[in-house]
């Protein structure tokens, strides 16, 4: 298991301003310069990351980390996998402590996409420290609550294949399983030769964050009983 901290952050300003379209030579500029010279100051993304070997396999059931999950998905994908990449990435908490942003929705929204920003960097840097040390070669990746077949529920699962996230990262389950700081992700990195994307399975419509097509047929194919 591997903390990695003091992930760097590349945003430049003019970047930003088009990203948030803000007008170079407005006030609005003067304003957002300043919060980001203030979150360049402390902000400090963060993950946890680990390779777990893959142990018994059930018909709806696989076991890596110690610890048991229980999907039909996961455990079909991870039919030839001799290992996983489990992993949270947060922006971090530092950002929660810019002052003068509060009650400003303007403010709220740029600092919420510089968060983004954080939580990207934090991810990128997770997958990259998994291709230089591990060098698994193509790989797709799950997270809970992606599907409903692996709810939100075993984020504690999850979780409890590193131990206590919230001393190593500072992040941290909510009652109903969301996490804190908001602006995190945890999942896991699996070696595959056949890409898969849970939108693959999934039939929302209008969804921001779809990476590929829904595929309504893909469930019958490879993922139901005795496919």
């Amino acid at each position: 298991m591997e903390i990695l901290a003091n992930i760097p952050v590349e945003s430049k300003l003019e970047e930003l301003l088009r990203r948030l379209h803000v007008e170079p030579d407005s006030p609005d500029a003067e304003e957002l310069t300043a919060l980001a010279e203030q979150v360049r100051d402390i902000v400090n993304p963060k993950a946890v990351v680990d390779m777990c070997y893959v142990g018994s396999r059930a018909n709806n059931t696989v076991e890596f980390g110690g610890v048991e999950f229980t999907s039909r998905v996961l455990t079909v994908n991870l039919e030839n996998a001799h290992r996983v990449f489990p992993y949270v990435a947060t922006c971090g908490r530092e950002l929660d402590e810019i002052s003068g942003v509060e009650g400003d929705p303007i403010k709220e929204y740029w600092l919420d996409e510089m968060r983004i920003i954080a939580l990207g960097a934090a991810a990128a840097a997770v997958r990259e420290h998994i291709d230089k040390k591990y060098r698994p070669g193509k790989m797709s990746s799950m997270s809970p609550g992606s599907l409903e077949d692996w709810p939100i529920t075993q984020q504690q699962q999850l979780f409890a294949v590193f131990g206590d996230v919230e001393e190593k990262i500072g992040v941290c389950l909510t009652g109903s399983f969301l996490m804190v700081p908001i602006k995190s992700v945890s999942g896991l990195h699996f070696p595959t030769e056949i890409s898969f994307e849970s939108c693959q399975l999934c039939p929302r419509q209008g969804c921001p964050g779809r990476r590929a097509p829904y595929d309504e047929h893909l469930w019958q194919e490879r993922y139901a009983e005795g496919a």
